[in-house]
């Protein structure tokens, strides 16, 4: 298409567009917008939905702080979702941080501007607040599950059953029994 062929169909549409009525009885829709010049109708701008971030990670936490402790005292800023502290697998103590989620948003960034470079037990926390897309899918997994230590003299004896089984040998450990001291029967005063 040449240009003036181009002209001449801008100019063609124009006239058509002209010669339409147009009706000022008619209300403005949301789904009609002019094509060209004259009053537009503003649509509300939608705000864009912000998803806050709820959840908080908190470093350098103190021996003896653990869950029962850290629920008590962070809960006095609001409800509490889920708190988890990670943990050893083998031993179960603590590797001093931990997650904690709150109900409210609002409430989870109070806490972080609150509570980041505060002194607990002679260790200063750490406490930022973690976006969403951040937080891992298996974050909350085991979370509300207590350690359960293991109890390895029993683990040591069955090893020691199985390298005897393994060496063909027909013995079995014995259960270790502490020696308690008898009462005496008769007890003496000096009388001096």
């Amino acid at each position: 298409m040449g240009a003036k062929q181009k002209k001449a169909l801008k100019k063609n549409l124009k006239e058509v567009s002209s010669q339409l009525p147009v009706s000022s009885d008619r209300k403005d829709t949301a789904d009609f917008l002019p094509l060209e010049g004259g009053p537009r109708r503003k649509l509300p701008e939608e705000k864009p939905l912000v998803n806050k971030a709820a959840v908080l990670y908190i470093g350098r936490i103190p021996r003896w702080f653990y869950e029962k402790e850290m629920h008590a005292f962070f809960s006095q800023f609001g409800t509490i979702r889920r708190l988890r502290i990670a943990r050893n697998k083998k031993t179960g103590k603590s590797k001093h941080f931990g997650f904690i989620e709150f109900s409210d948003p609002d409430v989870a960034e109070v806490v972080a501007d609150a509570m980041h470079g505060y002194l607990l037990f002679e260790h200063i926390l750490q406490v930022h607040l973690i976006p969403p897309e951040h937080v891992h899918p298996k974050l909350w997994r085991g979370f509300n599950h207590g350690y359960k230590p293991l109890d390895w003299v029993q683990v040591e004896c069955k090893r020691q059953n199985k390298r005897i089984e393994a060496a063909s040998i027909e013995y079995e450990c014995p259960e270790i029994v502490g020696y308690v001291m008898p009462a005496p029967k008769k007890i003496k005063f000096d009388e001096d």
